[in-house]
């Protein structure tokens, strides 16, 4: 009987802390027209820059996202200008805004320190996206694609970053 008590505490234990990080976690519904292929751009630790191809002042073609020292693989295409913000030691994005139409035709991701990367041209439908606790930072994003981007959402958390000690990032 014992034993089924400390199981039961154990597991009660577990739950807590996954409720707990189910309550860190939030997600901002894609806009868009969602036509094409899915992705979702996903990496380990903390996001540490962003790129984005933009064509003639235009669409969203493409995205790209660094985790510590690694750039994931681009979804969409690297057609047209590509705009890239690396971010600074302990600097996060905390919001996306933007405007849509058929593709997303521009997105702006803001830092916590106030700076922006700013692609594509502001025509279209108004989205912001920011995460749900005052702490989260993204995560990663998803969305479709068909051609250009057509369409995206954003995952927001708080992040403790396995790869970093005294805000450095380990080589």
């Amino acid at each position: 009987m014992i034993f089924l008590v400390f199981i039961a505490l154990l597991s009660g234990t577990a739950l807590a802390d996954v409720w707990h990080d189910a309550q860190s976690y939030s997600f901002s519904q894609q806009v868009g027209t969602g036509n094409g292929l899915s992705y979702a751009i996903t990496g380990t630790g903390r996001i540490t820059g962003v790129r984005v191809w933009e064509a003639n002042n235009n669409f969203i073609y493409g995205f790209q996202l660094r985790y510590g020292y690694t750039w994931t693989d681009v979804t969409g295409l690297k057609l047209g200008q590509k705009q890239e913000i690396i971010l600074f030691d302990d600097e996060a994005i905390v919001a996306i805004w933007g405007k849509y139409a058929f593709y997303i035709q521009s997105v702006v991701f803001t830092t916590n320190l106030g700076r922006s990367l700013f692609a594509g041209r502001p025509v279209g439908h108004s989205f912001n996206m920011y995460p749900a606790d005052e702490n989260g930072e993204l995560r990663f994003i998803s969305g479709r694609f068909q051609g250009a981007i057509t369409s995206m959402g954003a995952h927001w958390a708080i992040v403790t970053d396995p790869y970093r000690r005294n805000g450095k990032y380990l080589q």
